[in-house]
């Protein structure tokens, strides 16, 4: 089984489309050397760290009108 699951991850995320954006940016930050989040992460690909990132609460999104 994948981890983390489209289930969980589409509870957290208010769209697909919000969700696929925002691991599309933080996968571009990893691949630029950016730090991992996570403390032991699961995944070796950076969109899957930027999803554990984002299922932990470490990944933060926030809409232009200050919506979170």
């Amino acid at each position: 089984m994948l981890y983390p699951s489209i289930d969980e991850l589409t509870e957290k995320a208010e769209s697909k489309y919000i969700l696929v954006t925002v691991a599309s940016k933080r996968a571009r930050q990893l691949r630029e050397n950016s730090e991992v989040q996570v403390v032991r992460p699961k995944s070796k690909k950076f969109v899957g760290l930027a999803l554990e990132e984002f299922i932990s609460d470490e990944l933060v999104h926030e809409f232009l009108d200050g919506r979170k």
